[in-house]
């Protein structure tokens, strides 16, 4: 592992290997990789659906649009866990 904020601990995942029956052991900084890389990978994924990176060539204008784009999405989703009506992305846009 390259230098990360975790220790080098490993850490019992509740489940055993069937060859020879011992606990699998994983290294903190793995598992708290793997917890939060879900909700990056569904942010992006959303993102992907309503590109506005298309609509311009210059790469100063698309880093503003993908920033801006980013922080809608986080909007979005704030506005899904605060609310219980299952409003999707591209209709909250409007909305918004």
């Amino acid at each position: 592992m390259i230098r990360t904020i975790h220790g080098a601990t490993t850490v019992n995942k509740g489940r055993k290997d069937r060859n020879t029956n011992m606990e699998i052991k994983k290294p903190y900084a793995v598992v708290q990789y793997t917890k939060f890389i879900k909700d990056v990978d569904r942010a992006d994924q959303h993102l992907g659906y309503c590109s506005v990176l298309k609509k311009t060539v210059k790469w100063s204008k698309k880093a503003v649009l993908y920033l801006l784009n980013c922080v809608l999405f986080s909007a979005f989703f704030v506005y899904r866990t605060l609310n219980t009506n299952k409003v999707k992305y591209k209709n909250f846009l409007p909305e918004l």
